[in-house]
């Protein structure tokens, strides 16, 4: 018998698509909450048909893109048209039901079904009400939509990330996942549990506006802080870190490998391991503030010290040191990586059309109420008769209509 998940009381309303919106109300439902999955009939997530590569090989409608089931595991699936008033009314039926509900619609884009904040508070005072966008709810930009790209880049964040400038491949770089989405749904998750939390001392629901932008300027974070200490803006530095030296990418002599040096101790191991004692006594070096400031002297000589010998050798020789370092992994090299088996990150979920279906687990690890995997991403409309019967007790032949109107939709 698993143990009992600590949201398993929860229940969340989802009405977004694509990444940022559905990773926030993925992490509730591997918390335990019961997770609903508001979806177009027809088409559904726009991210269902985001491939190749697909679970299967098999296509929409039938089949699962491998984006898709990256954050919708553990949800039900309910394909309902609520632009007309009968889905309208369905859907706030369920929403009298539920705890929580997460949109990432344009601002004002849910008012004219009745399904904006201000009309659902008079309505469900204890409702919290999460809404996702670009730019937030205020602001000259409030009115746009955003995507992560282009917030990576309007944020700053691309403006650090790239080869620096004048020197080959010096084009500023998006990182090479949606991260801001993925922040963004995270402090999504956060802004629901505190609200929780707040609602269970005071009975009171609120209103969450969590914006792309401001996800990102704050994920800035010591980058943003040079700056306001400073005046300058930071610029791209390839590897090399800002504040610490040395903290980046070396050649070997069949490879590379990250060297990360946090602080004078471990400099002094690392000068060692290398063989050149002598570099942890030069005063241009003995401190981090001196190495900072004398980088560019300094690097060469510890690459023309790491291109001796392989990547296999200083691996070993860095561990036995304690000098912090890591293998440049791809993907495959990740998931064959003893610690990431034995912390059993690969997962698979069953089914009913696909067999199993990969994932990866949560990384939160909790003690007395662990992450618990219920279903696999649902198939467009899996749950639409469950949720109508169950949660709302109509009949067959109430059901039967809707799906002949257009307004819901099954996998049947």
């Amino acid at each position: 018998m698993p143990p009992a998940a600590a949201l398993d009381h929860i229940t969340v309303l989802d009405l977004t698509r694509v990444l940022a919106g559905p990773w926030a109300s993925q992490t509730l439902a591997d918390l335990g909450a019961d997770v609903i999955k508001v979806e177009h009939p027809g088409t559904g997530d726009d991210t269902r048909s985001w491939g190749p590569p697909f679970v299967n090989d098999e296509l929409p409608p039938e089949g699962l893109s491998a984006y898709f089931c990256s954050t919708n595991r553990n949800k039900k699936s309910l394909a309902l048209d609520f632009s007309t008033k009968q889905g309208a009314e369905i859907l706030k039926q369920l929403i009298s039901q539920a705890d929580v509900l997460i949109e990432n619609y344009k601002v004002g884009g849910l008012k004219k079904y009745g399904l904006d904040y201000e009309t659902l508070r008079a309505q469900h005072p204890n409702l919290i009400y999460c809404s996702i966008t670009g730019f937030g709810q205020t602001g000259p930009y409030a009115h746009r939509a955003g995507y992560d790209f282009i917030i990576q880049a309007m944020s700053g964040l691309m403006s650090v990330t790239g080869q620096p400038p004048e020197t080959p491949g010096d084009e500023p770089m998006k990182i090479g996942v949606a991260l801001t989405d993925i922040m963004t749904g995270l402090y999504a998750s956060i802004g629901i549990l505190t609200a929780i939390a707040h609602r269970d001392k005071t009975g009171q629901g609120q209103h969450i506006d969590l914006s792309l932008m401001d996800v990102s300027v704050a994920a800035m974070a010591n980058q943003a802080m040079n700056y306001l200490v400073s005046g300058e803006s930071p610029t791209r530095m390839g590897n090399a870190h800002p504040n610490i030296v040395p903290y980046q990418v070396f050649p070997t002599a069949d490879g590379h490998l990250i060297i990360a040096v946090g602080n004078d101790r471990q400099f002094k191991s690392l000068a060692i391991t290398l063989g050149d004692e002598s570099l942890a006594d030069d005063q241009r070096y003995s401190n981090n503030r001196s190495r900072v400031e004398n980088r560019d002297q300094l690097i060469p000589t510890l690459i023309a010290l790491t291109q001796q010998q392989t990547t296999a050798h200083w691996t070993a020789a860095l561990d036995k040191a304690q000098v912090p370092y890591g293998p440049i992994n791809n993907t495959d090299a990740v998931f064959n990586d003893p610690q990431v088996l034995a912390r059993e990150l690969a997962i698979e979920l069953p089914h009913a059309q696909h067999g199993a279906v990969p994932g990866v687990a949560c990384p939160i690890r909790l003690s007395e109420t662990p992450a618990q995997y219920k279903s696999a991403p649902p198939s467009l409309g899996e749950s639409t008769l469950e949720i109508l019967q169950q949660r709302l007790s109509l009949t067959e032949a109430e059901c039967d209509a809707l799906v002949r109107d257009g307004i819901c939709t099954t996998n049947e």
